[in-house]
């Protein structure tokens, strides 16, 4: 059975209030189509790793031929090399109900008006986080942001006559 997200559907469309520039065009909002059922959708899950560096190149590489990650015994760690330093990483599911896009741009007429159009090239469901001088741990601004999406899960969860009615008798 897939996984509900996959039968997700929609589109999200964002309009800048203010114009800006992009490749000399004159950009004034986005579209990101999130539907799935277009065709599939690659699973990336165990794929998808956060580096604490910044590689600047556009294209494809053997990294799975060069990044090779192992797990670290006795602990959830895994450690790998990159460039000759060593890392250390820890993998993060994303919380439940939330799942994780790659977005590809995709050219199209709405260009020339200025509106980009952004298209789902894969899925996941986890991302590995790494570090080069710390081993990875819950104090890391990028794990601490994972704590958001459940508070803001909370936050905008329905309120049910039954929630209403608890509260008010505790008080």
């Amino acid at each position: 059975m897939k996984p509900s997200f996959l039968t997700f559907q929609a589109v999200w469309r964002r309009r800048a209030k203010q114009s800006k520039m992009e490749d000399g065009k004159m950009v004034t909002g986005s579209t990101i189509n999130l539907n799935t059922q277009e065709g599939t959708l690659n699973d990336l899950t165990a794929r998808v790793h956060q580096l604490p560096c910044c590689v600047k190149h556009h294209g494809s590489a053997p990294v799975s031929h060069y990044f090779k990650p192992k797990p670290h015994e006795g602990f959830l760690l895994q450690e790998a090399r990159f460039r000759g330093r060593l890392l250390q990483g820890t993998t993060l599911p994303l919380p439940h109900p939330y799942s994780g896009f790659v977005l590809g741009k995709r050219k199209s007429g709405d260009e020339e008006d200025g509106l980009a159009c952004w298209h789902a090239n894969a899925t996941f469901r986890d991302v590995t986080y790494w570090n080069h001088d710390d081993i990875p741990c819950h104090s890391d601004n990028f794990f601490r942001a994972f704590h958001w999406l459940t508070l803001a899960n909370a936050l905008h969860k329905p309120v049910t006559a039954e929630d209403l009615a608890s509260t008010s008798t505790a008080l």
